[in-house]
C-alpha cells in the first residue's frame, strides 16, 4: 500500500512530524540511514558509572514547550545544570568573571543596519586593542555555542538567536535524567501505537519527482529497495543536503533551494567525554587562593583544540565532557580515537596543571563522536552566514506540494541547532501537509 506521504530521516523533526500526521489519519512511512532513530540525539550507556553518556544532544536549553511538554506527561526526571564556572586565565585557573564584559559586547549587536559576520562587527564597533581580552573571551562563546565559524557567522542571526532564547529563558541550561534518549523513547512508543512502519539502515540515494509523485531509491544492506509516495518529507541534516553526493535530487532543488542552501553553513563539533574510577579533579588545586575544584561545572579556556569541559554536576560523577566547535574541531579532522584521547587528555593536563598520562592512567572509559566526520549529518548543527537572512525560511519552503522540509536548520523561530528548534519544524512541516492535502 503506498502511503500518503514518505519521511527520509527518523532524527527529532522525523519523529515529531510523524506522530503529527500519524494522529491526523494521515498513512506515513519513515525511512532512516542509520541503524537507529534519534539522529543527532545519541546516547549510550557507560557500564562502569551505570550513566547515560551523550555523544549528540545533551542539554535542554531554557523551557522550550516541545521538550517540557512530553517530559511532563510522561514524568522524566529533569535536572537543571549545576556547578561552578571556571576559566583559565594567564596559566591560572579563576572564577570566571569576563561575563558581564563578554554580555556588552554580544548585546551591542543589533539587526537594525546591514547584516555582517561576527568578526567583522567586532572591528568595526569595538576597533583596535580595546576590550581584547572581552572580545576574545565573546568570539569564544561565539564559536563554542554556536558550533560557528565567527568570520561568517551572520550577527542578525546571533541576534534573533539571543532575542529567541530570552523569551524561553535559554540562558538555563537542562539535562533529562537517562538522556534525551528518553524523549526520542517517548517518540518511538507513539509511532509504535500509530502503525507507522520504521526503515532502518535505508539510505535514499535519490530522490527522483513531479508535482504529487515521488520515487524514492534507497539501499538496504542486501538490496535496492523503491518507496513511491504522492509527497515526501525531506528531513535529512543541512551538511547531508549540501554534500550533494550522498542525496541526489531528479530534477535538482529550484534555485531559490539552492541560494538557502549556500547561505547556510553546518557547524563542525568534537566531542569527547572522559569517565574515570574517581573524580580525581576535586583534589585539585589552582589559582589565588588554591581553592578547590570539587564544585567545578565548566571549564572554559582559550585552548585551540578542547577550550571547553564540562562536568555531571549537579551529580557528581566521575565523568568530564570536552567540546572542540568550529575552528578548533577543524584541527582535529582526520584524527583517530586514540589521537583525539591523546589532544584532550594534553589540553585538560595543562589546564589542571596535570601530566596528561597521569590522566590517562585514571580513565575507566572514554567516548567520543566526531560530528563532521559523520556521513548521516557531514555536520553538528547549523547557522546562518552573513547576508543570508530569511534563509531558512527558504529552506523549509514546500515545492509544488510534494516536496516538503523540515529539521533544525529549517527552524524559523530562531532555534537551529536545537532539539526543540528540529522538533517545532517537524510540526510546522506536518501542518503544511496536512493543509496541502
Amino acid at each position: 500500500m503506498v502511503p500518503d506521504i514518505v519521511i527520509i530521516g527518523a532524527g527529532a523533526a522525523g519523529l515529531s512530524a510523524a506522530i503529527t500526521l500519524a494522529r491526523a489519519g494521515v498513512g506515513v512511512e519513515i525511512l532512516e540511514a542509520r541503524d537507529r532513530i534519534g539522529g543527532r540525539i545519541y546516547t549510550v550507556d557507560d557500564r562502569q558509572s551505570n550513566h547515560a553518556i551523550e555523544l549528540g544532544a545533551e542539554f535542554v536549553h531554557g523551557l522550550p514547550p516541545e521538550i517540557w511538554l512530553p517530559a511532563g506527561q510522561h514524568h522524566l526526571k529533569v535536572t537543571e545544570v549545576g556547578g561552578e564556572p571556571w576559566c583559565s586565565v594567564g596559566g591560572e585557573l579563576l572564577r570566571c568573571d569576563f561575563f558581564p564584559q563578554a554580555g556588552k559586547i554580544l548585546d551591542a549587536m543589533n539587526d537594525r543596519g546591514p547584516d555582517e559576520a561576527f568578526l567583522d562587527f567586532l572591528s568595526r564597533r569595538f576597533p583596535g586593542a580595546s576590550q581584547a581580552e572581552a572580545k576574545q573571551w565573546a568570539t569564544g562563546y561565539v564559536s563554542g555555542f554556536n558550533a560557528a565559524d565567527p568570520a561568517r557567522v551572520s550577527v542578525h542571526w546571533l541576534v534573533h538567536s539571543r532575542t529567541a532564547d530570552e523569551k524561553i529563558q535559554g540562558e538555563r541550561a537542562f539535562r533529562i535524567a537517562g538522556g534525551y534518549r528518553m524523549l526520542v523513547h517517548i517518540f518511538e512508543s507513539e509511532l509504535e501505537k500509530l502503525n507507522v512502519p520504521l526503515n532502518l539502515a535505508t539510505p535514499v540515494r535519490e530522490i527522483r519527482w513531479r508535482p504529487g509523485a515521488v520515487r524514492l531509491l534507497a539501499r538496504t544492506r542486501n538490496r535496492e529497495i523503491e518507496f513511491s509516495s504522492p509527497r515526501v518529507l525531506v528531513t535529512l541534516p543541512l551538511g547531508v543536503l549540501q554534500a550533494r553526493g550522498p542525496v541526489g535530487f531528479d530534477p535538482r532543488l529550484p534555485a531559490e533551494k539552492q541560494a538557502a542552501l549556500e547561505k547556510l553553513a553546518m557547524g563542525k563539533v568534537v566531542r569527547i567525554t572522559l569517565c574515570f574510577r574517581e573524580r580525581w579533579w576535586q583534589e585539585a588545586s589552582r589559582g589565588p587562593g588554591s581553592k578547590r575544584l570539587g564544585e567545578l561545572g565548566f571549564l572554559l579556556s582559550q585552548q585551540p583544540v578542547f577550550p571547553t569541559w564540562w562536568t555531571q554536576m549537579p551529580d557528581p560523577l566521575p565523568v568530564i565532557t570536552g567540546w572542540s566547535a568550529a575552528l578548533a574541531a577543524e584541527r582535529l579532522r582526520g584524527l583517530g580515537q586514540s589521537d583525539i584521547v591523546r589532544r584532550a587528555t594534553e589540553s585538560l593536563g595543562a589546564l589542571l596543571g596535570m601530566d596528561s598520562s597521569r590522566i590517562r592512567s585514571q580513565l575507566s572509559a572514554t567516548y567520543y563522536h566526531d560530528w563532521s566526520s559523520d556521513p548521516f549529518s557531514c555536520g553538528a548543527y547549523s547557522y546562518v552566514q552573513a547576508g543570508g537572512e530569511g534563509s531558512q525560511r527558504l529552506l523549509g519552503e514546500p515545492v509544488a506540494n510534494t516536496l516538503f522540509f523540515a529539521g533544525e536548520a529549517t527552524d524559523m523561530s530562531g532555534h537551529n541547532g536545537t532539539v526543540h528548534g528540529a522538533i517545532a519544524s517537524g510540526q510546522r512541516a506536518a501542518n503544511e501537509i496536512l493543509s496541502s492535502m
